[in-house]
């Protein structure tokens, strides 16, 4: 399954975000192929004349190394080629760090444990629409399936549309929701963000729009690649929520995915890694069956530089920031290895 993720039009949407140049890595064997999608950057830290030095990082989302391996048993062999090549990459680039975020659908992060210092970051969130025959009934709790029928009977309704011509008004209810949220810098997305999602990843973009009297109270923003609908970006009015506006939201994609043999829908995780995190026990209402588990993996490449890069910006030996000179005050920019993909 090669997902939205590991597209080379998804990684170009992150280049000015990340503040680098998305690149692909694939080695090619008689035993299958992984493929490598990866945002290089420079890292903006002199050391005495030395450099450019650069690190790596998966674009916003989910990716890392993805194995086809033409028979099984290849995979660990096909494995061990890759990550000798790749290094001689690293060390030919001079790459010095690099973050992964693994995917936790292909579960690839169990491919690549030997080598990388893997971490569980949380679980996160499907509605599995295959293999049940009532999703509505298997996945959903039944407070929101209350609300469901509550709102419909109201008069809410909603509309599903692939490849919309604009996102002026999703643009709208989206800010607002940031501001209502008071939600981080990161994801006020610029108009240029929107503007690049349309161009580069057009037909792969589902929009959702819950009216009420003729009003658009409620939209969302999500990607559908290879039978999986991946909940991008939420936006709602505020004053009708007692509508019950973002469970339609959610209700249309089930409904859709349906229709249509999407085999689930992913919603990510919670803003943090706590238990009880909101967000992540909102997400729980829609996927009961069976969680994801959604891990990041680290490398250093170049020990002796990237200790260099430290001491340059006075980092703390237990900074458990990675890679923690981009937690330094030099840089003065947040990396974004901690995120997660969860939306407000």
């Amino acid at each position: 399954m090669r997902d939205i993720y590991f597209s080379k039009a998804y990684g170009k949407l992150y280049e000015k975000m990340e503040n680098g140049k998305c690149v692909s890595f694939t080695l090619f064997h008689k035993l299958g192929s992984v493929h490598y999608l990866f945002i290089k950057r420079v890292i903006p830290i002199d050391l005495s004349g030395s450099g450019p030095y650069y690190d790596l990082i998966t674009p916003y989302g989910y990716g890392g190394p993805i194995v086809e391996a033409e028979d099984a048993s290849d995979k660990k062999e096909l494995c061990q080629l890759f990550f000798r090549e790749f290094r001689k990459y690293c060390q030919t680039e001079n790459i010095v760090s690099e973050f992964i975020r693994f995917h936790p659908i292909l579960k690839n992060a169990s491919d690549f444990e030997e080598w990388y210092a893997i971490d569980f970051m949380r679980n996160t969130i499907q509605t599995r629409l295959h293999d049940t025959e009532d999703p509505l009934m298997t996945e959903y709790t039944p407070s929101i399936r209350r609300y469901i029928r509550k709102a419909l009977e109201q008069g809410v309704e909603y509309k599903v549309s692939i490849h919309p011509s604009n996102l002026d008004r999703f643009k709208e209810l989206y800010f607002q929701t940031m501001d209502r949220n008071k939600a981080d810098a990161f994801y006020y997305f610029t108009d240029d963000y929107f503007d690049q999602c349309l161009r580069l990843l057009g037909p792969q973009l589902l929009v959702v729009e819950v009216m009420w009297e003729g009003n658009v109270i409620a939209m969302s923003l999500n990607f559908i690649s290879n039978g999986a609908i991946h909940v991008h970006l939420t936006g709602s009015l505020e004053q009708y929520h007692h509508l019950h506006a973002p469970i339609i939201l959610q209700y249309a994609l089930l409904c859709w995915g349906i229709e249509n043999g999407v085999k689930l829908i992913h919603h990510g995780g919670g803003r943090t890694n706590d238990p009880d995190d909101k967000l992540y026990l909102y997400k729980k209402k829609y996927g009961r069956s069976q969680e994801l588990e959604y891990y990041t993996g680290k490398k250093i490449w170049d020990l002796e530089v990237y200790n260099s890069l430290c001491m340059k910006v006075n980092v703390e030996d237990d900074c458990s920031f990675f890679p923690a000179y981009r937690k330094g005050p030099i840089t003065k920019e947040e990396s974004n290895a901690e995120r997660d993909t969860g939306n407000c």
